[in-house]
């Protein structure tokens, strides 16, 4: 019987797939058999670090420095899929940007710098790369429980992650006639370096843990096998769905 868990010989290009959830799914990926284009803008030595791990663990991990919100990186990237040889077997979007202020002290710049790496990006990567993609693929759109409930200092990152939730429900519709299937990965508090650059971060990481009946945070390996399941052929029948792992704090008064 066909395994249909397995990830054995699918291509997937993970943006922001160097650091925090972006890398734990792109070292869970390669681990579990695929090929990995690891896609970030500007820490060179985050991704010379994984390319390092990859090397020493056989992984097929290849970093691809590319700005997301200009044309020549979206250029990068299609060249990076094209060079493959074969169709592309998923594309999971972790890049977010955002600025953490209260939503008085935003300014339209922060606004525009927001949805476009947030959003528009990915409209982008899916209109560009969609003749790429091979048959029974799949889109992710790495969302925030923000997207559906108000987080402190996170008006604009919270926002656009609405936006990436509506816009990934109308591509389900629209992908899943030419065998590309959509979803939405809606992870809670995560434990990454994220929490360092947000006000009180150090505080509202202990709440949140706090508020989980597992008393702690979710990891990036535990949302990386969430991503596993919505990449993989057992999830062919999971289209336009939104997976939550939060460690259930959304369940919780």
């Amino acid at each position: 019987m066909t395994d249909l868990f397995s990830l054995s010989g699918k291509r997937f290009l993970v943006t922001g797939g160097t650091r925090g959830i972006g890398r734990a799914i792109s070292l869970h990926f390669a681990g579990a058999g695929a090929s990995v284009i690891a896609n970030y803008v500007r820490n060179d030595t985050e991704a010379g670090e994984l390319k390092g791990i990859a090397e020493r663990e056989g992984l097929r991990i290849e970093p691809c420095r590319a700005d997301l919100t200009s044309p020549k990186g979206i250029e990068l990237i299609e060249q990076a899929v094209s060079e493959g040889g074969s169709g592309l077997s998923g594309l999971v979007h972790c890049a977010a940007t955002g600025v953490h202020k209260p939503a008085a002290e935003l300014t339209l710049r922060h606004f525009d710098w927001t949805f476009e790496l947030n959003v528009r990006a990915f409209f982008n990567l899916v209109q560009r790369l969609r003749g790429l993609f091979a048959n029974d693929s799949s889109i992710v759109a790495v969302s925030s429980e923000g997207a559906v409930r108000s987080v402190p200092f996170y008006a604009l990152v919270g926002s656009s992650k609405g936006a990436l939730e509506s816009l990934a429900r109308h591509l389900a519709t629209e992908l899943a006639p030419s065998g590309i299937r959509v979803n939405i990965l809606a992870p809670g508090s995560v434990l990454t370096e994220a929490w360092d650059s947000m006000p009180d971060g150090e505080k509202r990481m202990k709440e949140s843990a706090m508020r989980s009946p597992l008393k702690r945070l979710v990891t990036p390996e535990e949302v990386a096998w969430a991503a596993h399941f919505l990449c993989c052929d057992a999830s062919r029948g999971v289209i336009g769905h939104r997976l939550v792992v939060d460690g259930g704090t959304g369940v919780v008064q």
